[in-house]
């Protein structure tokens, strides 16, 4: 189900997307179309995607008004 708020990314997640080459898109493909979600910290959830040779685990904690994007990971490495 895609997402209907507005997503924030965190300063991290701004760095780790920048360093591992994984764009805003990729992000918003995770958390539109996951292939698996999984709870982690209190509140956090981890969205995997496989896309194309790709892996992206995306961490985000949802609130009432936004979906904040706390991290971003390529796992295929």
């Amino acid at each position: 189900m895609p997402i209907q708020k507005p997503i924030r990314y965190d300063r991290h997640a701004r760095r780790r997307m920048k360093w591992r080459r994984i764009s805003d898109s990729n992000v918003e493909e995770t958390l539109n179309s996951p292939d698996k979600i999984e709870s982690t910290f209190v509140g956090r959830m981890n969205a995997f995607k496989r896309i194309g040779e790709r892996l992206i685990k995306v961490t985000y904690r949802e609130s009432d008004n936004e979906v904040l994007v706390i991290s971003a990971v390529d796992k295929s490495d």
